[in-house]
């Protein structure tokens, strides 16, 4: 909703007063004042224990009686926090403009009343109906013993959170019609996962795009970094064109390869030019854990690891990289992953084709020529990958990923994916992107021309560690652990598993990320185990479409 649009303000109550049948017509004598609320005529013995069922009828009875009324103060009065429940009540006519309350209770479960609202909300000469369903909770209060509503807001409404209220009027955004890189309209009805995002984009470029805008009912939320939520459409605009850099083939193959793995979420991008070609998220929240998610990356962190060895001259693809069954770094002991046979004469290439953690760990003091410090990962995660700095501009929200320095056991956990790394499926795509082409470029969802974004820069990486991190991938998805997801992909093809444990779960979090020829994908499954295991396959599915 437009901050500052026109309203008509109808009457100093919140809705218009209600005739006919329902709870319009019960005879509400007084507020049942709530602890601190309206007061109420003489004094009451105070009660303790339940609501009885008598009680919790009468006090739903009640508020339902004088929401139905427009009666905001009564109504917030059989609530236990009349100050906070009257503001609500009171903007759901006024501002919101939502008249002709209709309220129909259904079974009680104890203290608990779920129910259903018909309503009609109009504005400007235009009207729809409003219906939704809520449940409120009865409770006895603390200080009167009275039986009242437990307030909350979402009682009003069920995606009302606390200081929020609601507003009718001229939408705070035009819409957009947000079409791929080939011109294909993406709907949040077609490809699910970017309904969030496309919310997002509208909010942030809705009024670049060139569009007008409509007429909304739309919770306006305390956090005005959070941008309205429209519940209802009373006039649509008329939608301004939002070009992205998404490929309506490659999100296909992403919508389709998340739906088989709950708590799953995959982003692909373009190598050569850092453009975001896909995004999903299989979530039973609206979390956008692809481009916000901040987990341990597990294993894929090896091929930062594997770059900071070759930069700093620690060893090479084809130098030493020993694996032991163990091995022990401040204190801590660190071990592959059961049945991995170990191998002293291992090299770099070996230990990453087959995920060895104990390799890593014992090169991470680097050698006595080649010294490499708690800084050292760090740096090469932000010099040469971009990663950790907060300055991605991506289009939307997003996270840049973290590699802090660490001292102690954590130094050698961080290596391995573990420790205090955090990352999301965007940087793990990111990371590939950048290892196969050498040259870091921030990833984006929209043209940062569009709104002259300052994308974050990074040095990239020397010409011979990015033909070894090629070589070391490739073999990886040929003959090492993503052999198996990858098979019968043609192309230039890489991979790296993951799988990261995660404290008090039994099952790792599954991470796979791959390139084929321009296309480079990463995905995370948590609870997902091995990368191989859940990750690996939507990567593949999203890289065999083709971008």
């Amino acid at each position: 909703m437009r901050k500052g649009a026109k309203t008509v303000i109808v009457g100093g109550v919140f809705a218009v007063m209600v005739g006919g049948a329902g709870y319009g017509a019960y005879n509400v004598v007084s507020a049942v004042s709530g602890d601190g609320g309206s007061g109420s005529s003489g004094p009451a013995a105070v009660k303790s224990g339940p609501p009885d069922a008598d009680e919790v009828k009468e006090a739903s009875d009640g508020f339902f009686a004088a929401w139905e009324k427009g009666d905001a103060v009564t109504a917030a009065g059989y609530t236990n926090n009349d100050a906070d429940a009257q503001p609500v009540l009171t903007s759901y006519g006024d501002t919101g403009h939502i008249t002709g309350v209709r309220i129909t209770p259904g079974t009680p479960s104890g203290a608990s009343v779920p129910f259903s609202v018909k309503a009609t909300v109009s504005f400007d000469g235009k009207s729809k109906p409003l219906s939704y369903d809520s449940e409120l909770t009865v409770v006895r209060g603390r200080t009167t013993g009275k039986a009242l509503v437990d307030w909350q807001p979402s009682v009003v409404h069920p995606d009302l959170e606390k200081g929020d209220t609601f507003v009718t009027g001229e939408a705070a955004n035009p819409p957009i019609e947000a079409v791929d890189r080939n011109n294909v309209v993406l709907s949040a009805k077609k490809y699910p996962s970017l309904g969030p995002i496309l919310d997002e984009l509208r909010e942030k470029y809705g009024d670049s795009a060139g569009g007008t805008a409509g007429v909304e009912l739309a919770i306006r939320h305390a956090d005005q970094n959070a941008g309205d939520t429209t519940l209802l459409t009373l006039a649509k605009g008329v939608p301004g064109k939002l070009r992205t850099t998404l490929s309506a083939t490659a999100q296909a193959a992403a919508e389709q390869a998340v739906k088989s793995y709950d708590q799953s979420s995959v982003v692909a991008v373009k190598p050569s030019t850092g453009e975001v070609l896909a995004i999903a998220n299989n979530r039973k929240d609206a979390f956008n854990a692809a481009f916000l998610g901040k987990v341990a990356p597990g294993s894929t962190m090896k091929i930062i690891t594997a770059a900071m060895f070759i930069d700093n001259g620690v060893t090479s693809m084809n130098g030493p990289a020993p694996c032991p069954p163990t091995a022990t770094w401040q204190s801590q002991t660190f071990k592959n992953l059961t049945g991995m046979e170990p191998n002293e004469s291992a090299s770099l290439s070996n230990s990453f084709m087959r995920s060895c953690n104990t390799a890593f760990v014992k090169l991470i003091d680097g050698s006595d020529a080649r010294p490499l410090t708690d800084e050292s990962l760090t740096t090469e995660a932000q010099t040469r990958f971009g990663l950790g700095q907060d300055n991605w501009k991506t289009g939307i929200a997003s996270f840049d990923g973290s590699v802090p320095a660490s001292g102690g056991p954590d130094r050698a956990a961080n290596a391995i994916g573990q420790g205090q790394v955090q990352m999301s499926p965007l940087n793990m795509a990111s990371v590939t992107a950048t290892a196969i082409t050498g040259t870091f470029r921030q990833p984006v969802i929209v043209s940062p021309e569009l709104d002259d974004r300052q994308l974050a820069t990074a040095k990239g990486l020397p010409s011979d560690t990015v033909s070894q991190l090629r070589s070391m991938m490739n073999a990886t998805a040929v003959s090492g652990t993503a052999a198996k997801v990858m098979a019968g992909l043609g192309g230039s093809i890489g991979a790296k598993t993951g799988s990261a444990e995660v404290d008090g779960k039994a099952v790792s979090d599954s991470w796979f990320t791959g390139y084929r020829d321009d296309v480079a994908a990463a995905a995370l499954v948590q609870g997902g185990g091995h990368g191989g295991d859940a990750a690996g396959p939507i990567v593949a599915g999203v890289l065999r479409s083709g971008g």
